[in-house]
């Protein structure tokens, strides 16, 4: 189905609301499948989030559906993005 890509099952979400929680997030997505791992990314110093996390799926095809489902929806007050996630690339 992905012609030889590796397995995609986790996604970046980008354009959370400031106050959303990871049980908020991992309820939102798991109605497309089971969520094995719900992450929002908070500022180190701060502790407030950065408005984007991450959503892994158990299988590929639960990952595709939520992708196509929620993306450019409206997640509290804003509209969110959901793509792929992208490996992180090492820091120099």
């Amino acid at each position: 189905m992905f012609g030889g890509l590796m397995e995609r099952k986790k996604l970046f979400v980008g354009g959370l609301p400031w106050k959303t929680t990871e049980k908020e997030l991992k309820e939102a997505f798991s109605k497309f499948g089971e969520v094995e791992d719900v992450k929002v990314i908070r500022d180190k110093r701060t502790g407030k989030s950065k408005g984007f996390g991450f959503v892994t799926f158990e299988s590929n095809e639960s990952a595709l559906k939520a992708k196509e489902g929620m993306n450019n929806t409206t997640f509290g007050d804003r509209t969110i993005k959901v793509d792929w996630a992208k490996e992180k690339s090492p820091k120099s």
